[in-house]
């Protein structure tokens, strides 16, 4: 196993394709790695095959509700032209972050209310919204929500501010799989994107 993906102390002890199923989610590339695998073992095959979309995706499944939401904030960040405020979503989706509760989870999902029609962070508020598995607070809690939802929406976030890097996409996609390696280990995942001259 590769050191990359060492010391993931965020991350389930369990199997990888369990992960996925939980939440609904599938990958792309064919593996070898045993069914029993860990998620540490299957990011050493996917990184060696260069399926980086497929790492996303098995991190954003692999990371704990909070962490998920971080890392997809911190992609919604890196779409907002310099100097930018957060728009209403990404700033009640931290909000929850730094403080989960009732009350800030509640504040994220009446956010996608305020959301303008482009305003794409708001794939982090409706993380929010379904980071436990439910519809949301209150009566909603007592409903289960989509299977997976909480991370397919951490994943499209990041899907979207990758798909705004035309310029340095390998590179650019590389330092997400690098922030939430960062997460997973209990970092803040702000570290400095990786160059050819740095790696």
């Amino acid at each position: 196993m590769s050191e990359r993906f060492a010391e993931l102390t965020k991350v389930p002890r369990q199997p990888a394709a369990r992960l996925l199923a939980l939440a609904n989610a599938t990958l792309k590339t064919p593996l070898e790695a045993p069914a029993n695998a860990p998620v540490e073992a299957v990011l050493t095959e996917l990184d060696a095959k260069g399926a980086l979309i497929d790492m996303l995706r098995l991190l954003s499944v692999a990371l704990p509700a909070r962490e998920r939401v971080w890392w997809a904030c911190l992609a919604a960040r890196d779409t907002l032209p310099d100097g930018a405020p957060p728009p209403p979503p990404l700033k009640a989706a931290e909000a929850w972050v730094f403080k989960p509760s009732d009350e800030t989870r509640e504040a994220a999902i009446a956010s996608l209310d305020l959301a303008a029609a482009d305003d794409e962070t708001v794939h982090c508020a409706t993380a929010v919204q379904f980071a436990d598995g439910t519809l949301g607070v209150g009566d909603l809690a007592e409903h289960q929500g989509p299977p997976g939802a909480c991370e397919t929406f951490a994943f499209a976030m990041n899907v979207v501010a990758l798909g705004t890097r035309t310029d340095d996409f390998e590179a650019y996609a590389a330092h997400l799989v690098d922030r939430a390696l960062d997460v997973a280990r209990g970092g803040s995942g702000r570290i400095e994107m990786k160059t050819k001259e740095t790696t």
